[in-house]
């Protein structure tokens, strides 16, 4: 008969490594305390032993997870990964794990995961865009936790906000269209709350130029390049004569290529095409795609940093607001 199995305890590492329980315990919750010979130590002991922590009771006891939550509409975009990645990387570096929940663009799922994350003791909470209901705001500004709001800006942030205008983003590449000579401008993007500001100011810039108001093809988030290619036939058929267009991601912005090749459309001659987020296969197109980039790697890394300053000293950042700004990528699409 096999003999039953022993749960490798606290007090085995200790006895292990030769040092004090409480020493194990320091490793694990905060290693940064301990010596890098006794961490050595202990975190050898964990690895030979086997050992996994009980974090539950560790929660309860310091009133720290260790856990941040993280709530993105949906991880099959490449730019929501990538903050959600550079997030990670630093959150990892100093001690801290990351929880992600996918919101599916859905308001009451984003609630549901607010009040799951909240009831499982999380340290911090970050979410996608700043437009949520009065009542999660409260919610939220009542947790008691640092809240971090990202990818647009707002004035009033619940706690912090690290993004880019997506207002400003869509006033430039209207602007620039309107500079090459495009005088019959369309717009293609997901019905969700960042895209409706980058088509607001990209309305707002095209009527600055006195342009007729902007023809407009919305598509169910999360997009892909056949609605790209679907938007575009659709806005020809409205607007024979469209001459520019921006997809609210290059993702669209690929499709609409695509349309173009099927429909002997050349670009930028016939209609000019702009994206946005700068994807790495935006440079590979062919035509090359003009596109807004913006910095989702480092917007993720920035909110790490501000996240953990706060978790570890107990200091807020005075300022609220952390603007990580966008550039206009011209390329032979536009």
């Amino acid at each position: 008969m096999s003999k039953p199995l022993h749960r490798v305890r606290m007090s085995d590492v200790a006895r292990e490594a030769g040092v004090a329980r409480v020493t194990v315990s320091r490793v694990i919750s905060a290693p940064d305390s301990v010596a890098p010979k006794t961490r050595a130590a202990v975190e050898a002991a964990i690895a030979r032993l086997g050992f996994i922590p009980n974090l539950n009771a560790g929660t309860l006891a310091s009133r720290r997870s260790h856990i941040v939550a993280a709530l993105v509409p949906t991880l099959s975009n490449a730019w929501f990964a990538d903050t959600m990645d550079g997030l990670a990387g630093t959150l990892s570096a100093a001690g801290y794990q990351l929880m992600l929940g996918q919101t599916r663009y859905d308001p009451e799922e984003e609630e549901k995961l607010v009040n799951a994350f909240i009831g499982r003791r999380v340290d911090a909470i970050v979410l996608t865009g700043t437009s949520h209901p009065d009542g999660l705001r409260r919610k939220l500004r009542q947790s008691g936790i640092p809240i971090a709001e990202c990818w647009d800006l707002s004035d009033d942030p619940i706690d912090f906000v690290v993004g880019f205008s997506n207002t400003a983003a869509g006033e430039t590449v209207a602007r620039h269209l309107v500079s090459r000579g495009c005088r019959r401008l369309g717009f293609i993007g997901a019905d969700e709350d960042r895209t409706r500001k980058r088509l607001q100011g990209f309305r707002a810039a095209a009527r600055s130029a006195g342009l007729d108001d902007v023809r407009v093809q919305t598509v169910h988030p999360p997009s892909g390049i056949d609605d790209g290619r679907l938007a575009l036939e659709a806005l020809v058929r409205i607007q024979p004569d469209i001459d520019g267009v921006f997809c609210s991601n290059d993702t669209l912005a690929l499709g609409v290529l695509q349309a173009c090749r099927n429909n002997g459309w050349s670009v930028p001659g016939r209609i000019a095409v702009a994206g946005f987020s700068d994807l790495p296969v935006a440079a590979a197109s062919v035509p090359a795609l003009t596109t807004v980039r913006v910095y989702s790697r480092s917007l993720g890394e920035r909110i790490g940093d501000l996240l953990v300053q706060r978790l570890r000293h107990g200091q807020a950042d005075a300022q609220r607001i952390h603007d990580m700004g966008f550039s206009l990528v011209v390329r032979e699409s536009a």
